[in-house]
């Protein structure tokens, strides 16, 4: 006897029936949600809600410390196309090897705007090291234009507490020095929830995370205001985005960053 032989539609819609009859099958030993949970609280959904919308996908870079599939280059090493100056003119620093090298040309910023991140950025301090304390490889990273992240070259190199790298400048030293020495590369990974304002008034101060090289320096910190050098912090209502700025200190030593990208982050339901 011949073996029956079916039209490809028809056994690809046969196929199909087979892998929904599977699919259900195995929902009803392992549930993909459900619908008979209690409430959360402060939020429209139940536990395990079956209706509650998944997380998108984002594929993490193939190498550590690369920008996720949607993240937003910020420098690649090619170019400082995403950079400008005070006046808004494209930014001068010099590019090197991939980075781009403080040269005195003062501070440079991201032409867009950005509120809560993850900002990840990587630099090198210069070696052999010239100077101490404040003028050793100093610069800073100023989210919103604003919080200063501190960045400076404190292996082997004393300084007051919260002016260390690791640190939130002014306000709150990190809790390790983590630093690599001179001439090595260093990252740093930021997350930031921006501060809240209502009719000019402070709702909700910033809270900032930081990691360098991979060891937690601040640790969900509320940010007390705007950085300073000898003030104390303080807000002032602004906008819910700003650019970031990288500070060119001035000093005879050229520090260097490269690797720069950032993540927009949006907030779950609830946490408002």
């Amino acid at each position: 006897m011949k073996p029956r032989i079916l039209f490809p539609a028809l056994a690809l819609a046969l196929a199909g029936l087979a892998v929904i009859a599977a699919q259900e099958d195995a929902e009803k030993v392992h549930p993909i949600g459900y619908s008979d949970t209690p409430q959360l609280p402060h939020s429209k959904w139940k536990v395990h809600d079956i209706d509650r919308p998944r997380p998108a996908v984002v594929e993490p870079a193939a190498e550590p410390g690369g920008p996720p599939s949607d993240a937003i280059v910020l420098f690649d090493g090619s170019t400082l196309v995403q950079w400008v100056d005070k006046d808004g003119n494209p930014a001068a620093w010099k590019l090197v090897d991939g980075a781009m090298e403080i040269n005195n040309t003062g501070d440079i910023f991201t032409k867009e705007s950005f509120g809560d991140c993850q900002l990840h950025i990587e630099w090198r301090a210069p070696d052999p090291p010239v100077s101490n304390s404040q003028h050793r490889g100093n610069s800073g990273i100023f989210l919103m234009n604003r919080y200063e992240i501190q960045v400076l070259d404190c292996y082997d190199n004393l300084t007051y507490a919260d002016g260390q790298a690791g640190g939130l400048y002014g306000q709150y030293p990190p809790l390790v020095n983590a630093s690599r020495k001179p001439g090595e590369w260093q990252t740093y990974d930021i997350i930031l929830r921006a501060p809240r304002f209502r009719d000019g008034e402070l709702q909700q101060p910033g809270i900032l995370t930081v990691i360098h090289n991979g060891v937690v320096t601040l640790n969900a910190v509320e940010i007390l205001g705007s950085s300073g050098h000898k003030t104390v912090a303080t807000y002032r209502a602004h906008e819910a985005a700003a650019p970031i700025r990288l500070q060119d200190h001035k000093d005879r030593q050229p520090l260097r960053y490269r690797n720069i990208w950032i993540r927009p982050i949006e907030l779950h339901d609830g946490q408002e």
